[in-house]
C-alpha cells in the first residue's frame, strides 16, 4: 500500500504529521510507501528529531508551497499548482499512491480530490463521512460538509456510501441507515427529505426511517444521512457541546477541596469517557465517492490521529471500498 500525506497540513505540521507517519511506518503491516509531501528541509528537519534510521518506506516529495486554513479552497488549488495538498492528490492521480491523508484546509482536499481525482461510477459527488462517537458504538453520520445543497439522489448515494464504510471499516454486520429530520413520521421534513425517504425505501439497505437528532447520540442507527449544510452544523454542534461540558466539568469540581478529592478518585473515568470521544482515535473523515482513497483530518490533528488516519486508508484499500461502493450503486441503477 502506498498512501501519500500532505506534511504541512493542519495546525501542528509538520511535527505532528511526520510523528504520525513514523508511527504508522513501524507499527502498520502492508505499507510499501508513505510519502510525506511539503516543504523538504522542514519535513527532514522533524525526522531528525526522532531517534534511529528513518524507515526505508518513507520517502519525502517536495511541495513549495501550503495552502493555508482561512484561503479560499477554489482559489488555493487553481493557484497553488506546487501546493502540498495539490502534489498530494496529483500522486494518487498519477497511479504512484493509492491513499491520500490531510489535516489541512478541507474545502481545498475536497476540491483538488474532485478536480484531480474525479468521482466514481454513479456518484454524483463525493461526500465526508465522519465517525462519531456514542456510548454505545459509533454512527458514521454524512455528509458533513462537502456538499450543502444535496439533492435527493446524493442522499441515497451517501446512504450507500455510509452503509459500506460502516460494515467494512467499523465492522458492523448490517448497518442500519437512518435519514436526519425533523420528526420520525415519513411525511415529516421539507421536499428533499420527503423524496430521499422514498428513494431510500427503494434500496436493498437496512433502511429504518427518518430519525430526529437526539436519536443519533442514543445509538439508534449505525449511518445517518442528510445534505452538507445539516450535517456540518451536527458536527460543529456537537463539538462546541462537548467542549462545553468539558469545561463546565472542570470549573464544577474546582470549586471546594472536597470536589477536587472527588475528581481525584473519579478521574478514571473522566480519562476513559475523554479517550472514547476523543476523534484522534479515529484518525479522520473518508471522502467517500471520489475516485481514490481520501482521508481528511481534523486542524488539529496530532500524531495519533495521523497514525490512526493512515491506518483507515489502508484498510480502504485493503477492503476495496470503492469498488464496493460502484457495485453496489450499479446494481441500484440497474433496478431503478
Amino acid at each position: 500500500m502506498r498512501i501519500s500525506i500532505d506534511a504541512m497540513g493542519g495546525d501542528f505540521a509538520p511535527r505532528e504529521i511526520v510523528a504520525g507517519t513514523l508511527q504508522a511506518a513501524e507499527k502498520l503491516e502492508g505499507l510499501e510507501k508513505l510519502f510525506l509531501v511539503g516543504d523538504e528541509t522542514s519535513i527532514r528537519a522533524e525526522l531528525k528529531k526522532h531517534k534511529g534510521t528513518v524507515p526505508s518506506c518513507i520517502e519525502i516529495i517536495h511541495a513549495s508551497e501550503v495552502v493555508g486554513m482561512g484561503e479560499s479552497p477554489a482559489v488555493a488549488i487553481r493557484r497553488k499548482k506546487d501546493s502540498s495538498i495539490a502534489r498530494s492528490v496529483e500522486l494518487v492521480k498519477d497511479g504512484k499512491a493509492d491513499a491520500i491523508f490531510s489535516a489541512g484546509n478541507t474545502g481545498a482536499a475536497v476540491a483538488a480530490a474532485t478536480l484531480k481525482l474525479r468521482t466514481l461510477k454513479g456518484v454524483a459527488r463525493p461526500a465526508i463521512a465522519t465517525v462519531m462517537p456514542t456510548p454505545k458504538d459509533p454512527f458514521v453520520l454524512l455528509d458533513a460538509g462537502a456538499n450543502p445543497d444535496s439533492t435527493p439522489e446524493m442522499i441515497q448515494q451517501y446512504a450507500v456510501m455510509g452503509s459500506i464504510y460502516s460494515r467494512e471499516i467499523l465492522g458492523v454486520k448490517t448497518p442500519s441507515v437512518g435519514l436526519l429530520s425533523i420528526g420520525a413520521e415519513a411525511a415529516k421534513g421539507n421536499e428533499t427529505t420527503k423524496k430521499t425517504f422514498g428513494l431510500l425505501e427503494q434500496t436493498k439497505l437496512n433502511f429504518i426511517g427518518n430519525v430526529e437528532s437526539g436519536d443519533l447520540y442514543a445509538g439508534k442507527v449505525s449511518v445517518a444521512v442528510c445534505d452538507g449544510f445539516v450535517g456540518n452544523v451536527v458536527l460543529k454542534t456537537s463539538e462546541a457541546v462537548a467542549r462545553m461540558i468539558s469545561n463546565w466539568l472542570k470549573e464544577m469540581f474546582r470549586v471546594n477541596p472536597l470536589r477536587i478529592l472527588g475528581y481525584f478518585f473519579a478521574r478514571g473515568v473522566f480519562k476513559e469517557m475523554k479517550s472514547h470521544a476523543d476523534p484522534s482515535s479515529y484518525g479522520g473523515a473518508p471522502l467517500l465517492g471520489a475516485n481514490g482513497v481520501v482521508i481528511i483530518g481534523h486542524g488539529s490533528s496530532n500524531a495519533l490521529a495521523t497514525f490512526n488516519a493512515i491506518r483507515v486508508a489502508s484498510e480502504a484499500i485493503d477492503h476495496d471500498v470503492n469498488h464496493l461502493i460502484e457495485a453496489e450503486l450499479k446494481s441500484i441503477n440497474s433496478e431503478t
